[in-house]
């Protein structure tokens, strides 16, 4: 455990004015042991750092989604899990399960566990470094922090390897590798980057995270945004932390970001010495008994026994067996999960809508799938209201319920634009969705 470090009179951090109200009312970011009552049922989100499961442990959400919820697991966007459906005397099977298969390491620290990361390091031969001997210290160091306990339920880990992927996801640390023996820690959206050694990387992002908590104490920020100032106000208090610990670091300019995050190819997906993975998407992020059946299945008879969820919902089925790969992929299609760019399915998103969540105006998921037709050149969307609740990040085209039908337009970055008002219309929706969206060349 890292040795606690005094923070400098220049602490506490304001909160950005714009979001000081709203923490005001506590994070209320559901778990897998403080259940959120939806709609629809109790709802569980279950952490998986960097969406790595075993098959075991795939298998048991599948039975305990089956047992005690919908019978369907709902992919998010971060790469974590979440049962829904639940009943109200669920909790000690859900507590009991999960601990024993690995899950659950530990009760105080669930719901800060929240790490996406790059799904295809190690496996393509892109990158500049397998990021999971990062994941698995990174992890390990969370769970061992008696101060990381205080994060909230929102906080998020990056961890890239060097292709761009998820770094560009608006992580509260990030760590992005670079060929040789270093690495970059961002902070929040801050422009600035620190570059330390790479060995020490996963040690350095738990420091940041832990001068983020001691910037804004007793404030309830949840995340650096909501600090004023965002990330460069926290960079010399974590160098000065970084060099206390002993860790080499130096400030300098971040690199370019991608306009937009890299998401991994669908398909088969070849890599060094013939090494093959499979890359498929689920529609909707919702993904049903027989189709999970089918990616463990694959994993075990023809891959390495593993699954990786990525934050675009979708699935990753690492050392697939070349000889079958082409034979397991179509059978992934044939229970309906996305296996190629050119399905109408690729790209196609939403929130739970009605009638899971009581603050959606409309039943988005059936709506996106009503007006599902050719591929279109940008992702799209739908969201049950402002909140737009796990949306996309770079350019997408966004669909939002109102009262009076739906608003469409195109988001690029920060900016929104060519935003229309179409009336409760399903012909005139799915061809302003259709327009938005262009064609897939």
């Amino acid at each position: 455990m890292l040795a606690a470090m005094p923070p400098p009179a220049t602490l506490p951090v304001p909160l950005s004015p714009g979001n000081a109200s709203a923490r005001a009312r506590g994070d209320a970011c559901p778990g897998a042991l403080r259940l959120h009552q939806a709609d629809d049922g109790a709802l569980a989100r279950v952490r998986v750092p960097g969406g790595v499961l075993t098959v075991a442990q795939a298998d048991v959400l599948r039975e305990l989604a089956g047992r005690l919820g919908d019978g369907e697991l709902h992919l998010t966007s971060r790469g974590n899990v979440q049962l829904r459906g639940l009943g109200p005397d669920c909790g000690s099977e859900l507590v009991s399960r999960m601990g024993a298969s690995g899950l659950l390491p530990s009760e105080r620290h669930e719901r800060i566990r929240n790490v996406v990361a790059s799904p295809l390091s190690g496996l393509d031969g892109r990158g500049d470094r397998d990021i999971r001997p990062w994941l698995s210290a990174l992890d390990d160091l969370l769970c061992a922090s008696d101060t990381a306990v205080g994060l909230s339920g929102r906080f998020l880990f990056a961890l890239d390897d060097g292709r761009g992927d998820v770094d560009v996801l608006g992580a509260d640390v990030a760590l992005t590798a670079r060929s040789g023996e270093d690495a970059l820690l961002r902070i929040g959206s801050s422009e600035s980057v620190v570059r330390i050694p790479a060995n020490r990387a996963p040690e350095a992002a738990l420091i940041a995270a832990e001068a983020f908590l001691d910037a804004a104490p007793g404030s309830g920020a949840w995340r650096v945004t909501d600090l004023s100032g965002g990330g460069e106000i926290l960079l010399d208090e974590v160098l000065r932390r970084l060099r206390q610990a002993k860790i080499r670091s130096t400030r300098t300019a971040g690199p370019v970001r991608p306009p937009d995050s890299a998401t991994p190819a669908l398909g088969v997906v070849t890599g060094p010495q013939d090494a093959v993975t499979l890359s498929v998407g689920v529609p909707l992020g919702r993904i049903g008994a027989a189709q999970w059946q089918a990616l463990t299945d694959t994993a075990r008879r023809c891959g390495s026994g593993e699954l990786r969820l990525t934050p675009w919902r979708g699935v990753v089925v690492p050392g697939t067996d070349p000889a079958h790969a082409a034979e397991a992929l179509a059978r992934l299609g044939s229970v309906g999960l996305i296996i190629g760019p050119r399905s109408p399915w690729t790209g196609v998103g939403a929130c739970i809508g009605r009638p899971g969540c009581a603050k959606s105006l409309a039943d988005v998921r059936g709506e996106a799938a009503a007006t599902v037709g050719a591929a279109g050149a940008l992702p799209v969307y739908w969201s049950g209201c402002e909140r737009r609740c796990g949306h996309p990040r770079g350019e997408w085209v966004d669909v939002v319920a109102t009262p009076d039908g739906h608003q469409v337009s195109v988001v690029r970055g920060e900016e929104r634009g060519g935003a229309q008002s179409i009336p409760d219309s399903p012909a005139a929706l799915a061809a302003a969705v259709a327009a938005a969206r262009g064609t897939l060349s």
